[in-house]
């Protein structure tokens, strides 16, 4: 079996943006949604359990968490 999808390890910077998007709201439902995800992973909770959470499919949670991994912050901001 492969190894559960999560987040690296975040910075005190990243760790407070990701809480100020989600506690403050965000213009951008998008950025909401995705800075959740984030937080749901970094709190050691599992793929299944944050799609529940925030109404996406497992695979959209894998990619932003793959997509957080590789290029950070920028992530957030819908392509």
């Amino acid at each position: 079996m492969a190894e559960p999808v999560r987040v690296r390890r975040l910075t005190d910077q990243e760790g407070q943006k990701l809480q100020q998007i989600v506690r403050r709201g965000s213009s951008s439902s998008v950025r909401h949604r995705r800075a959740t995800m984030l937080l749901a992973s970094a709190g050691g909770n599992r793929v299944p359990v944050i799609a529940k959470l925030v109404q996406a499919d497992e695979d959209t949670v894998r990619d932003v968490i793959h997509r957080f991994n590789e290029i950070r912050l920028a992530c957030l901001d819908p392509q």
